[in-house]
């Protein structure tokens, strides 16, 4: 299948962005808290991504964990070289950063409706906006429900943050893979927190995003719990180079993630993941 073509567009350099704090939040896991030094990059929106750029490594793409004005937040884990180069950076040094790209998890068309959030692994990062955006606009959408995979007690992520989203009125569940003596928690994959759940299918939308064969049973449960495909956004990864749908390395079928994702709706993912090594 080949790659649909775009219109050229010049590279985008990099803006220059000073970290500000740094966080560990967990086994090989940090976040990061960055500001401008120079002009700003475009606003991004809830699910958007950027490439974070390690002077003398390269970049990555790495989702915004938060945005509050002109600061961006990104959460990494190391698994690469340019990744550790990124989680290993400490307050004061400077990144490069591009974007905005990608598509957002456009929250206004889930105005009035009960929130799904369901979250394995580091797929926390991208839908912690969501949920903040959620907390910080009551009467705007009905119950809001966090779901939370792990695959130990010690890989949770932003586990204070998740007891203030508890005490702000989210519903809050967390399981996880492996636990150990001092967990007293849920043990097992995520989609089984979701038997605990009501919500009305016709007033509901979900926001899914970690593993792929999470994904995958994740939405086929909400799917059989009858919310409608359309109703359910999903945040896909594929390999990303340039960020702006050139290089091919992020093509899903006729997709190139990089511009017409990450967050899909579950109509147009379905079709797409149900085909092996695509």
């Amino acid at each position: 299948m080949t790659v649909s073509r775009v219109s050229p567009r010049p590279a985008l350099p990099p803006a220059a962005y000073r970290v500000v704090t740094r966080t560990a939040d967990g086994p090989g896991v940090a976040t990061l808290v960055l500001e401008p030094a120079g002009a700003a990059l475009p606003p991004f929106a809830p699910g958007q991504f950027a490439m974070v750029y390690a002077f003398g490594r390269g970049d990555i793409p790495l989702s915004v964990s938060a945005i509050e004005g002109e600061r961006l937040t990104h959460t990494v884990r190391a698994v690469g070289a340019i990744s550790r180069a990124l989680h290993d950076v400490r307050p004061g040094r400077t990144l490069g950063v591009r974007g905005p790209f990608g598509t957002g998890w456009d929250l206004s068309a889930a105005f009035g409706r009960d929130l799904l959030i369901v979250a394995g692994g580091i797929g926390l990062a991208p839908l912690r906006p969501v949920v903040n955006a959620a907390l910080a606009a009551p009467g705007r959408y009905g119950r809001l429900h966090v779901l939370i995979g792990a695959r130990t007690p010690g890989d949770r992520l932003y586990t204070a943050e998740a007891e203030s989203w508890r005490a702000a009125g989210a519903r809050v569940g967390v399981t996880v893979d492996r636990p150990d003596g001092a967990w007293t928690g849920d043990v097992g994959v995520v989609t089984g927190l979701l038997d605990r759940v009501a919500f009305t299918p016709a007033r509901a939308a979900a926001f899914v995003c970690g593993p792929e064969v999470m994904i995958r049973a994740t939405a086929r449960e909400l799917v059989h719990r009858g919310l409608a495909p359309d109703r359910i956004r999903v945040s896909l990864e594929r390999t990303m180079h340039c960020g702006t749908g050139h290089c091919g390395h992020c093509q899903l079928g006729p997709l190139l993630l990089c511009r017409d994702g990450p967050v899909l709706d579950w109509s147009r993912a379905r079709p797409l993941l149900s085909v092996p090594e695509l």
